[in-house]
């Protein structure tokens, strides 16, 4: 268990310096645009380092280490409402930023920064971790690298059932995140890791279950057994079909698009009686007496 209890240390190490980073935008830098994307790259950062650490876990760890897939979902549930607590309004997630580009919650121009913050994110939590696991701490991280210049697909199905299975994992985050929006943390936070916990559960053996376009690019992409066009397939398009269908599928349109809602009729909350209506359509008297005021409208000839 000496290599996991590594692995654990590497993860609070990296939540530590994250986490310094998102202090030192909120002292250093304005609160508007640049600590914005200070706080995705950070949170970029992390989301990738920790899941490459995992994924790497999940892969040798059952033969390797002796200990089965239980060990990691339970640090995946961990890392995640950690994730969920720490990332002080970030996504980490193109798919969670697009929609909220299409909520009206966001412009053009801070979304493309956002994605790039994402991208930068994720490309320096990749470097970080390849560092961290040539310095073989651990025979877990011996065998990473002898295994490393080999590694195959994550998609293990056919393509349109692989998109399929991604697309449904984003889908149900995106219906199970815009439901929980205007909860509050304590109560969001571990539906969400839950959420993901399982998810991964279900879809990896399929597909990996990243539902985060970002995180995947940086993961399988440069992987043989499936080609690029393949990979946006099933990482790209699946999850942002996902993502469109929820959105619909909660909020009945898509604001950014149209304002129409296609799905759920908006009737008024109360009811008006329709003798206050044409009372009022009439003149300018009041459409309601006070209590105990009797009524001196006479029937006109």
């Amino acid at each position: 268990m000496a290599g996991l209890n590594v692995s654990i240390a590497f993860f609070f190490l990296v939540v530590g310096v994250c986490q310094a980073l998102r202090w030192l935008s909120k002292r250093l830098l304005s609160p508007g645009a640049d600590g914005c994307l200070t706080r995705e790259l950070a949170g970029s950062l992390q989301l990738c380092t920790s899941c490459l650490e995992l994924r790497m876990l999940l892969e040798i760890g059952p033969w390797g280490g002796g200990f089965g897939p239980d060990v990691v979902l339970t640090l995946l549930f961990i890392l995640f409402a950690v994730h969920g607590a720490s990332f002080d309004g970030a996504s980490a997630n193109p798919t969670v930023s697009l929609q909220e580009f299409l909520l009206l919650e966001s412009s053009l121009a801070a979304t493309a920064a956002k994605l790039l913050a994402q991208g930068a994110g994720m490309g320096t939590g990749w470097a970080v971790t390849k560092l961290y696991w040539s310095w073989e701490l651990t025979q877990f991280h011996l065998i990473q690298n002898l295994i490393a210049s080999e590694c195959s697909s994550s998609i293990h199905t056919s393509l349109h059932h692989a998109a399929f299975v991604e697309g449904t994992c984003a889908f149900l985050f995106h219906l199970i995140l815009l439901k929980l929006r205007q909860s509050r943390l304590i109560y969001r936070v571990p539906a969400l890791a839950a959420t993901v916990t399982f998810l991964t559960y279900a879809a990896g053996p399929y597909t990996g279950a990243f539902f985060n376009p970002a995180l995947a690019t940086v993961t399988t992409f440069r992987c043989s057994g499936n080609g690029f066009w393949d990979y946006v397939q099933v990482y790209w398009l699946g999850p942002l079909a996902g993502m469109l269908a929820a959105l619909l599928l909660y909020q009945g349109n898509i604001p950014r698009l149209f304002q129409k809602n296609l799905l759920y009729n908006q009737k008024s909350k109360y009811r008006i009686p329709k003798a206050r209506v044409a009372a009022h359509g009439e003149g300018d008297e009041p459409c309601q007496k006070r209590k105990g005021e009797k009524s001196n409208s006479k029937p006109r000839a």
